[in-house]
């Protein structure tokens, strides 16, 4: 029940209608106010947001003569709040979608209408270069979860367009991180009826899925999905290619050792001058000790040279002791 509670607590922690990853490169920026945020279209904005900003709408339904009030699908519903907090809060809706979308009743038509994706807009823009947008895209085509872009698997199905946000990721807010990223894995991977508009496979029980991990629900709560199940690439702020489960991390050494996967990924901003004291991955496990993953090169220096003058003082030692007993061999 507890490692239950881990993943109900993960899923509920942050809003999945804002689903992002931090990028480590932002630490440096300024953090934007959006409180005062006005966007110079949110007049024509807010002809959507009557609808789309609320559970249920009203019109006019002329052939009848008479107010209709319905409730909105959940998956048409975009918060005006969060959409004005996010990465795109300056944009006119129309930007992205048809201009078809002004009049109401919308057309039927307009539902098959292709969705940007964000290479679409971002690739090849020297202002976004320094999250290589263009890499990202080239991961993910190799990922698994490309493999099902016929069936309608995008960038949106973790990003959601409307509330996407970048965060900054820090030492404050690790635990906020990784409940975020992994929230974003479980918005389909805990729920079944997401799931199943993806795949035809059978229903999967995260849970038993993991019971070869040795404290499961310490892991589930400080690390997450993408640093087992993603191939690390330094080149990007955060791994795209999902690797198939046969090739997910499971040996213990590829995190709790110097070399470890964590810190090219999860600890990635963190630079070698923040680690405490000199240790190697020492912020991986804070007050904990795991033999190979909280190393002092100071401290291994002492200790061999303790080795080498114990075990010179034992040879010394050993060399008198012979050395008497050859001239007490001779005495008699």
């Amino acid at each position: 029940m507890v490692r239950i509670s881990i993943l109900l607590t993960l899923i509920n922690f942050i809003t999945l209608s804002s689903a992002g990853s931090p990028l480590p490169d932002a630490v440096n920026d300024k953090v934007q106010d959006t409180a005062s945020f006005v966007s110079p279209f949110s007049a024509a904005n807010d002809r959507c947001f009557k609808c789309h900003g609320q559970d249920k709408y009203e019109y006019t339904n002329e052939t009848l003569g008479k107010q209709v009030k319905d409730i909105m699908c959940s998956e048409r519903i975009i918060h005006k709040k969060e959409f004005y907090s996010s990465n795109h809060k300056s944009f006119s809706c129309t930007d992205c979608h048809s201009d078809e979308y002004a009049k109401f009743p919308h057309s039927g038509k307009l539902r098959m209408e292709q969705k940007y994706i964000c290479i679409d807009c971002h690739g090849g823009d020297e202002k976004f270069a320094k999250y290589h947008f263009e890499e990202i895209d080239s991961e993910y085509r190799k990922s698994t979860h490309f493999k099902m872009e016929n069936d309608g698997f995008t960038c949106w199905k973790c990003h959601n367009p409307h509330t996407y946000k970048i965060s900054v990721r820090t030492s404050d807010n690790l635990k906020e991180t990784i409940a975020y990223d992994n929230a974003i894995c479980l918005n389909c991977h805990s729920d079944f009826s997401r799931f199943q508009l993806l795949t035809d496979k059978a229903e999967m029980d995260i849970i038993k899925e993991h019971d070869w991990l040795p404290n499961q629900t310490t892991h589930f709560a400080n690390v997450r999905c993408i640093e087992c199940h993603t191939k690390i690439n330094n080149n990007i702020p955060v791994a795209h290619q999902i690797r198939p489960k046969e090739e997910a991390v499971r040996l213990c050494n590829e995190c709790h050792s110097q070399n470890s996967i964590l810190m090219a990924s999860l600890y990635k901003f963190e630079s070698k001058e923040k680690r405490r004291d000199g240790f190697f991955n020492g912020i991986i496990l804070n007050a904990s000790y795991v033999i190979g993953a909280n190393r002092n090169a100071y401290l291994n220096l002492i200790s061999l040279i303790i080795f080498v003058i114990v075990l010179i003082v034992i040879v010394v030692h050993i060399s008198f002791r012979i050395k008497n007993k050859t001239n007490s061999t001779k005495v008699k």
